[in-house]
């Protein structure tokens, strides 16, 4: 992958970060309690994604700057959530591929900057 496709990626992947953050944080924010295993009321379906949410967000922030790092924290507990979904219940939460997808991106180019800068450094 040239320099050129590797910075447009890494843009598009920066926007969809933030709208990502800026669209997440109201809607986690305005769930209620936000810490888990603290409201009885919460099934543990509440309290995974309660968990799986501010780190989430973390690996999003850290991802514009870091993105192995933040496509690491993106894509563990996210991938777990929707495995755990899927043995829990028996369905995916569709939405919750989005930053999946965004971690994953992240990750392709955490790698393939490393990968750039090594073939720079061997000419």
């Amino acid at each position: 992958m040239n320099y050129k496709k590797l910075k447009i990626m890494q843009w598009i992947t920066r926007v969809l970060s933030v709208g990502v953050i800026a669209f997440g944080i109201p809607f986690y924010v305005g769930y209620g309690n936000l810490l888990p295993f603290l409201d009885p009321d919460y099934t543990i379906w509440d309290n995974i994604w309660l968990t799986i949410f501010p780190i989430m967000f973390i690996g999003l922030v850290i991802g514009l700057l870091f993105e192995k790092l933040g496509g690491f924290l993106i894509t563990i507990p996210v991938g777990l959530g929707l495995i755990a979904g899927l043995i829990l219940y028996g369905e995916l939460v569709i939405y919750m591929l989005v930053p999946l997808a965004i971690g994953i991106l992240l990750l392709i180019i955490g790698f393939e900057k490393n990968k750039w800068a090594q073939s720079k450094e061997q000419k």
